[in-house]
């Protein structure tokens, strides 16, 4: 999977934290890695370094690390 073609991530909400769609898309094994990409500035969303752990996401928004993409997506 490239960041050229992002899988879809269904999330059940209307919105998700990076923190936690990390840990749903499988990029990251828990919390603390997820907060250690984050702050090393590893994750892009929207193509732009994303920081803030809590940041909402939503259906539309992509993700990436290591070059692995994916795309919030509603479940509904």
């Amino acid at each position: 999977m490239s960041s050229t073609d992002p899988q879809d991530l269904p999330i059940r909400d209307d919105m998700i934290r990076l923190g936690q769609a990390l840990k749903l898309a499988n990029l990251a094994e828990d919390g603390i890695e997820a907060k250690e990409l984050i702050e090393n500035g590893l994750v892009k969303v929207n193509g732009e370094i994303e920081e803030r752990r809590g940041r909402q996401l939503h259906a539309g928004d992509t993700l990436e690390v290591n070059g692995q993409a994916v795309r919030i997506a509603s479940a509904s």
